[in-house]
């Protein structure tokens, strides 16, 4: 009997923590984040560009664009963005960087990258990928998630995944034809989620640090948001592979991992929000609604 009795209060005491776990905010859910819960930046896919008034950090994704990426590594490490430009900012849609003499004769000369490449919509799911599913249904796709971190979408009828158009996640511009672009022009999200972009432009990464950079510039007033004075771009100091700069110099970076207990519990808590100023919990969220946190070191 008495054993028994142990057993249920231990029983109690167990589903008690878990309910009080469930009704935690998401700023008191991270205040207990242990270390294992995080992880570092791999300096070999991260780059950083480099502003007159500061780093944006970028990290790329070569599981879903290898080929891009591969070659967005080579345009930095031979110089191609130094000294270029942010042509466009487009209100709720798109900061662009490129070359601003990329049509005439003028245009800067690429040396080990490539100007163009296939696109790299999507790829084929692999088991062995982790995949974090969100628990409410998607407009755009048949299952949402998180894979480290990036927001991707599934379908399991095709078996292909790709990368979701979200706030600050990075992609390749390109033409019309879908084998236009290859990353020697690129642009972030600083609006709504675009979501009818995806599978149609190769994303190859996301914004970690430095967004405010990007989303607080003047507004283009040319078609397309795209500067029509040339004193309004943006210069570009440089874009360097993270690894390429000397350690003391990085961006020390730790990026909540999304295949946790306690990442689903970050989902569940914006689900069904805690704080006390919301009077109405709305029970269901999308994957623009779900950010990842990240933390210098």
């Amino acid at each position: 009997m008495r054993i028994i009795i142990l057993a249920t209060f231990l029983l109690w005491i167990s589903s008690s923590a878990a309910d009080a776990q469930k009704n935690l905010t998401t700023a008191e859910l991270l205040a207990k984040s242990s270390p294992n819960d995080w992880r570092n930046l791999d300096p070999e896919n991260t780059v950083y560009l480099e502003l007159e008034k500061g780093r944006v950090v970028i990290e790329l994704a070569p599981e879903f664009a290898p080929k891009h990426v591969a070659n967005v590594k080579a345009l930095a490490r031979e110089g191609y963005f130094d000294g270029l430009a942010i042509l466009r900012a487009q209100d709720n849609y798109v900061v662009q960087w490129g070359d601003p003499n990329a049509e005439k004769p003028e245009a800067r000369k690429i040396k080990n990258g490539k100007a163009t490449l296939p696109p790299e919509f999507e790829r084929k799911i692999d088991s062995k990928m982790e995949f974090t599913r969100l628990p409410d249904d998607d407009v755009y796709a048949k299952e949402v998630g998180f894979w480290r971190g990036f927001p991707v979408a599934r379908d399991p009828k095709s078996h292909e995944t790709w990368l979701i158009h979200e706030y600050g996640m990075v992609g390749a511009g390109r033409d019309n034809a879908p084998d236009s672009g290859g990353g020697a022009e690129l642009y972030v999200v600083i609006g709504q989620a675009p979501r009818h972009l995806d599978r149609n432009v190769t994303l190859v990464g996301r914004v970690l640090k430095g967004m405010e950079l990007l989303s607080e510039l003047p507004r283009g007033l040319g078609p397309l948001g795209f500067y029509d004075k040339p004193e309004q771009r943006t210069p570009i100091k440089s874009m360097r592979v993270a690894s390429d700069v000397p350690a003391n110099e990085r961006t020390n970076i730790e990026v909540l991992r999304t295949d946790t207990f306690l990442f689903r519990q970050l989902v569940e808590a914006r689900r069904n929000r805690r704080e006390e100023w919301f009077v109405r919990p709305a029970g269901k969220i999308g994957i623009e609604n779900v950010p990842v946190p990240v933390r210098v070191k």
